[in-house]
């Protein structure tokens, strides 16, 4: 079984290159943005009480997004794994996440974080922004304050990843295609 975990900034190629781990993996893709959508969608209590924080302008609590999770791995029990994108974001994400692989006889196989400079990642939103008129992605100070919380967020579980030696760097700058061939690469090495 494989479980990973995806790191990068805005614009790093998360979602595309997560897609390419699904498909040819044949792992469950579990986006924390897309659970909150899809539980607020559904009305389910978990989303409920999401959006009852999303409204009010407050984060959601750990507890909240962790049980979401949870609810995702319990659906795909007869999966060869999963990739885990935007989740965890705080250390006790991640030592939640930990536990709860534990209790149902599974770990964490490898982080993968997609590096790229500050200046290609800004090139690159611009860009998409245009293309999808995602307003985020139009405005260069946004997308600055999403990096710097990014970097402020994501730092301490880098360290927590590499410290038990979980943490893999890809270079994300070049076509989609020669990233795919670094992440496969990396992929058979940690297999």
């Amino acid at each position: 079984m494989i479980n990973l975990i995806l790191f990068g900034k805005p614009g790093s190629g998360k979602g595309t290159q997560a897609e390419f781990l699904k498909k040819k993996y044949n792992l469950v893709h579990i986006s924390t943005g897309d659970l909150f959508r899809t539980n607020i969608k559904n009305k389910t209590e978990l989303g409920l009480l999401a959006k009852s924080y999303i409204d009010k302008g407050d984060l959601v609590p750990d507890q909240v997004t962790i049980d979401m999770m949870k609810n995702q791995v319990n659906l795909n029990h007869d999966v060869t794994g999963f990739i885990f994108d935007g989740f965890p974001r705080t250390i006790s994400q991640a030592e939640a996440l930990d536990f709860f692989m534990e209790s149902i006889k599974m770990n964490i196989t490898a982080t993968i974080s997609l590096e790229a400079e500050d200046s290609i990642l800004e090139e690159r939103l611009i860009k998409r922004g245009e293309l999808s008129g995602r307003t985020d992605d139009q405005d260069i100070d946004k997308i600055r304050n999403r990096f710097k919380e990014y970097n402020t967020k994501t730092s301490p579980l880098k360290k927590y990843y590499n410290s038990i030696n979980k943490l893999y760097s890809v270079n994300g700058i070049g076509e989609i295609k020669e990233i795919r061939n670094r992440l496969s690469d990396l992929m058979n090495q940690i297999k």
